[in-house]
């Protein structure tokens, strides 16, 4: 038989051969078009668009950032419109698509475990190191929180924390997801997530992964006794999602003894220590250890005078057992300290004032002289910073114990 070539064969079966014409179309929008054409496989194969959600498929995840990108594009309606049978682009954007933010398709990817760059050509339908969702998911996403069998030795931490929100001793901030908010995820820091309060209780040791981005494995604690093992840009994207997230600051006791003249500063003043003669029960059987914190500017047999007719003071006569003179102090950043270091143990008393009416005093603590004397030696020396009372202990323990 005689060589034919492919065109004579072709001819010879009654195909007509049109010859290819050089496509029209910019490098841009052919990467459209492409992009497209994923879309509307997933959709013949499914019977409907790509939908967002951390339990679907990471490619469908994918497509549905790729629809909403293109249903905001003016020129892919034009530019798809004999291709859009279905009427994709007719849909409107999805407004839950939280999990992805403003990220472009490209940012996506490398958060998804996706290729970290389009190719050499610009093909973003040519992916790179893909891994399943499950593998994804178990490797990036925030584990299935675990019950904390250690969360005894954290609750005291939780209900300092809480407390020093309350009184402002700690403020929540707002999270800002970028590469320097890496650097606020550090063990020790505490965040409110999902309504809850959690902190960092370890970081493992910190890795570059495949992208060229640092991580580190977290042991994170929450208030509600559990706990989840997770990486830190985890965390992070959980943080940025959560439009209600916040950082919760540190109680830096700030220039308590500076030169600075700020509100609330006194040239010189009194740290005083009181203990009650109240003939109340509760007061009376655990006289050596209630004690009240206070400071003034002023002499303290004033701030005292006339005490039994004070509910502030459990209406009883106090007794004075301990002074400490400071200079240049700021009394609020120094109450406040005492209120976050002692809030556990704060004195739940209710008694009635002189005309009746139910008063709950502060600045009253189950807490022995001697460890309000060590506080006082740390505020000097500046290393109460990170320090906690434990009342089970009865005594001052770093956060790292």
């Amino acid at each position: 038989m005689a060589d034919i070539d492919e065109d004579e064969l072709l001819a010879d079966l009654g195909i007509e051969v049109t010859p290819l014409k050089a496509s029209s179309h910019t490098p841009r929008e052919e990467r459209i078009i492409a992009g497209f054409e994923d879309i509307l496989r997933f959709h013949q194969t499914h019977g409907r668009a790509p939908l967002h959600g951390e339990d679907r498929d990471i490619f469908e995840r994918l497509y549905a950032v790729r629809l909403d990108q293109l249903r905001k594009l003016p020129e892919a309606q034009t530019l798809l419109a004999g291709l859009d049978t279905p009427g994709l682009l007719a849909g409107a954007v999805t407004p839950t698509a939280s999990e992805t933010d403003d990220l472009d398709e490209d940012a996506l990817m490398a958060d998804l475990g996706l290729g970290d760059a389009p190719t050499t050509e610009g093909d973003i339908t040519v992916l790179r190191h893909v891994r399943s969702a499950a593998e994804k998911r178990a490797a990036e996403e925030i584990a299935n929180r675990e019950k904390c069998e250690e969360f005894e030795k954290f609750k005291t931490l939780f209900d300092v924390v809480r407390r020093e929100l309350q009184d402002g001793v700690r403020q929540g901030r707002a999270f800002h997801s970028n590469e320097k908010s890496l650097d606020d995820i550090v063990q020790g820091a505490y965040f409110i997530i999902g309504g809850q309060i959690a902190y960092i209780a370890e970081v493992g040791k910190a890795f570059t992964t495949e992208y060229g981005r640092r991580d580190s494995r977290l042991r994170v604690v929450f208030d509600n006794g559990t706990e989840a093992s997770v990486l830190m840009r985890s965390l992070q994207r959980s943080l940025h999602r959560d439009e209600t997230a916040r950082l919760v600051s540190d109680p830096d006791a700030g220039p308590l003894f500076g030169g600075i003249e700020e509100d609330g500063d006194i040239a010189s003043g009194t740290i005083y220590v009181l203990r009650s003669k109240s003939k109340h029960p509760f007061a009376t059987e655990h006289r050596e250890l209630i004690h009240k914190i206070g400071v003034t500017g002023g002499k303290v047999e004033n701030r005292i005078a006339g005490a039994d007719k004070d509910a502030t003071y459990l209406l009883a006569d106090v007794e004075v057992v301990a002074t400490y003179k400071l200079h240049n102090l700021n009394r609020t950043r120094l109450e406040n300290i005492f209120h976050r270091l002692f809030g556990a143990a704060q004195l739940d008393l209710t008694i009635e004032d002189r005309f009746g009416n139910p008063v709950k005093p502060r600045e009253w603590f189950l807490v022995p002289l001697h460890v309000i004397d060590e506080a006082v030696q740390r505020i000097r020396d500046g290393s109460i910073k990170g320090v906690t009372y434990d009342p089970k202990t009865a005594r001052l323990i770093s956060d790292t114990e």
